[in-house]
């Protein structure tokens, strides 16, 4: 995350409404020595007693699915719009290129799903996707022939990441003047990350 505390975003209810909006995390883990990275969709938990966890599945053949069993360490990151900004946008003189962008990091143990708790985050997260499609009728798997939906499930593990840590960056120059903002604004026109801007 980045280090300013004017860019740091520590509100769970933010950062999890986030997490959900964009759900295609990018998953970092180093795992005997070596580093991986996995990515992939998550359904949000909120847990009894406070708990958040994040529930993905991946692929038997992906390199950290051995290790999904014993355990391990991650952090799992959601990224949102990112924009390079311009100096010559500020009013303001002497200043330099940067980047503006919005993302959380929840970090965690990974630990495998139960038979019961992995069917239900493939459907939970069926229904999280289809549900962005509205007004189409969405998908279920009671379309898919008998037999299919487990002989597919074969092929991915279940997983669990227990949050532990869980903080956002939303730089959108808010080290800047309200001028130099505006001049941002204006400049990146029908951009999301002006969107983001205006309304932060």
């Amino acid at each position: 995350m980045h280090p300013a505390k004017s860019f740091r975003i520590e509100d769970r209810q933010t950062l999890l409404a986030f997490v959900r909006a964009h759900p295609f995390v990018t998953i970092a883990a180093a795992v005997g020595g070596r580093p991986f990275v996995a990515q992939a969709p998550v359904v949000v938990r909120e847990l009894d007693f406070g708990e958040v966890a994040l529930d993905f599945h991946l692929s038997r053949g992906n390199a950290l699915a051995p290790y999904v069993v014993q355990g391990f360490r991650a952090v799992a990151l959601a990224t949102g719009p990112d924009a390079y900004v311009s100096p010559d946008w500020y009013g303001s003189a002497d200043q330099v290129p940067t980047w503006n962008y919005v993302s959380a990091e929840a970090e965690g143990l990974v630990a495998p799903l139960s038979d019961a708790e992995f069917v239900a985050l493939l459907d939970d997260l069926s229904a999280q996707e289809e549900a962005r499609l509205s007004p189409k009728k969405p998908w279920t798997r009671a379309k898919m022939s008998p037999g299919r939906f487990e002989a597919m499930m074969r092929g991915i593990i279940g997983c669990r990441l227990s949050v532990e840590r869980l903080e956002g960056t939303f730089k959108l120059s808010q080290d800047k003047s309200e001028a130099d903002r505006a001049g941002v604004v204006k400049a990146l026109g029908d951009h999301p990350m002006a969107g983001l801007m205006r309304g932060s």
